[in-house]
């Protein structure tokens, strides 16, 4: 059954934790992610054309291969973060639907990255995967 976005983000937040923990291939690729530095992550979609609402922020915490933490959270977020992943509705629906993958969306300005980029192109696999993870996930978008 369809997880949909933004009314039922905690679902689906959940949903897209539990998957990132059960897949051996990210525990892998993220082997030492967030160790000796801030890995987590805040994620926002931002309103556009196509979604007048509030921005829709998502913390991940990434420890050493583990998704510890993941929530749907206000702005500003209380908790600290090491990198910001941001861009409009638009684009996360691109996203998440498999059209375009972090990186490429990254490098065509549909994206906007705050935090340590030599970061993440060490671990650029384990960001695929999340990213792949995160289309496995059946949503349903209400922009």
């Amino acid at each position: 059954m369809a997880i949909t976005l933004p009314s039922e983000a905690d679902d689906w937040i959940a949903t897209w934790r539990e998957q990132l923990n059960e897949n051996e291939d990210f525990e892998r690729a993220a082997s030492g992610w967030g160790v000796d530095f801030n890995g987590a992550f805040l994620f926002e979609i931002q309103p556009d054309e196509t979604y007048d609402g509030e921005p829709l922020c998502f913390f991940v915490d990434l420890v050493d291969g583990n998704c510890t933490r993941a929530h749907q959270t206000d702005m500003p977020p209380s908790e600290s973060f090491g990198f910001k992943y941001y861009g409009p509705a638009t684009h996360w629906k691109h996203l998440i639907r498999g059209d375009v993958d972090a990186v490429e969306g990254r490098r065509e300005k549909k994206f906007e990255l705050d935090g340590d980029i030599q970061k993440i192109l060490q671990y650029s696999e384990a960001i695929q995967i999340m990213t792949e993870n995160a289309q496995y996930i059946d949503t349903e978008f209400e922009y």
